[in-house]
């Protein structure tokens, strides 16, 4: 039975591109008339024998139902096994239809090895953890083996934990993770500590760098259908907008310890358009009043990737809240992931916060969780 979810090699640049027009348009399809698709159990062989060491690549996962053209399971390249038969797509690949965003890197001896399989459209929570895992991985400017995972370093933003931390599986000990952070954030000079630590139980993990005076961070993951049911009732809408028009509302309200002009403060925006290399990041704004040149008094950032949007950094000013700006913020993100083709949207919230109830009241349902601990150094 042909897989219901296939495989495409793309670099970041690529993906970047696919995402500003729509459609994975690569140079085969114009020269042999295809798009290159593979299963889980094939994809490592052209992965071999066009990357062979590249450290940068991404996977598509591509939900082959909804491709749109027709998808013929051909013989391969010279060297491919002979009874092997890859899945051609005859036309490009829409975005919409690629419904999670893996990296794939090769192993220490330059080969890579066979990938998990893809999550399907309908598991959310798997997409999720791939969009969570890939991002920070896509735009570092280094990775490093750690112990149970990964470290991801980013010179453009070094001050920033959301892409200079560790990703590291529960099974990690918790002094292992010290020592790991110690020694590659230290060692690169970051003032922090920061860790994501992934699995089905971290929790204790976490609570155990917590002792060691660690803060720590419990997140519900939290996900709704787009374009399934009504959109919330909403004050003046919500518009798209560059990041410079966000950017003083968020300074505003994040870091409240630190000074107004801290420079630690006012840079803290600055991620983001680091992000957006990685993906397709929006910036949402609602106006005072509703008039184009009013103050901005809400904002949020939504984050598009292929059939996948995620909500963050949804924010209203502390003399503005109360008037549905919130909901304007929702219904504007859940408009924006329709156009760009999404069906999921997701964010994370604070597993006992009151923000986590208004969500629920919205349609979002609980779908895993998230663990991260930090230190200030």
């Amino acid at each position: 039975m042909p897989a219901a979810t296939l495989l495409h090699l793309i670099t970041p640049a690529e993906w970047r591109t696919a995402l500003r027009t729509g459609a994975v348009v690569p140079p085969s399809l114009a020269e042999v008339g295809f798009v290159h698709l593979s299963t889980a159990d094939q994809v490592a062989l052209p992965a071999d024998r066009l990357f062979a060491g590249r450290g940068d690549l991404l996977l598509l996962a591509v939900d082959a139902a909804s491709v749109g053209c027709e998808i013929r399971y051909e013989p391969g390249t010279h060297g491919d096994p002979a009874a092997m038969r890859f899945p051609h797509a005859y036309g490009p690949v829409p975005t919409s239809s690629v419904v999670a965003v893996s990296t794939c890197r090769p192993g220490p001896a330059g080969t890579f090895p066979d990938p998990p399989e893809p999550p399907a459209r309908a598991d959310h929570a798997g997409r999720l953890r791939a969009l969570a895992d890939s991002l920070p991985r896509r735009v570092a400017s280094a990775e490093e083996p750690v112990t149970g995972g990964v470290a991801v370093l980013n010179d453009d933003v070094p001050w920033a934990p959301a892409l200079n931390r560790l990703l590291v599986d529960d099974s990690t000990p918790a002094q292992e993770i010290v020592a790991e952070a110690d020694r590659v954030l230290g060692g690169a000079g970051r003032h922090h500590r920061c860790v994501t630590i992934r699995g089905t139980d971290p929790g204790p993990v976490a609570r155990e760098l917590g002792r060691s005076g660690w803060w720590v961070q419990h997140d519900v993951v939290m996900a709704r259908e787009v374009g399934t049911s009504s959109a919330p009732d909403a004050g003046p809408g919500a518009e798209e907008v560059p990041l410079d028009a966000v950017r003083e509302l968020w300074a505003a309200a994040w870091r409240p310890d630190l000074p107004a002009d801290d420079p630690r403060r006012l840079r803290l925006a600055d991620r983001y358009a680091v992000d957006d290399r990685g993906t397709d990041l929006r910036f949402l704004a609602v106006r005072e009043g509703g008039h184009a040149d009013g103050e901005v008094v809400a904002a949020a950032a939504l984050f598009l990737d292929g059939a996948t949007a995620v909500l963050e950094a949804v924010e209203t000013a502390a003399a503005h809240r109360g008037r549905g700006h919130g909901n304007a913020l929702l219904t504007g993100a859940l408009a924006v992931a329709a156009r760009a083709g999404c069906d999921l949207l997701a964010l994370d919230a604070q597993a006992d916060g009151t923000p986590r109830d208004w969500y629920a009241r919205h349609g979002f349902t609980v779908v895993g969780e998230r663990w991260s601990a930090g230190l200030e150094r």
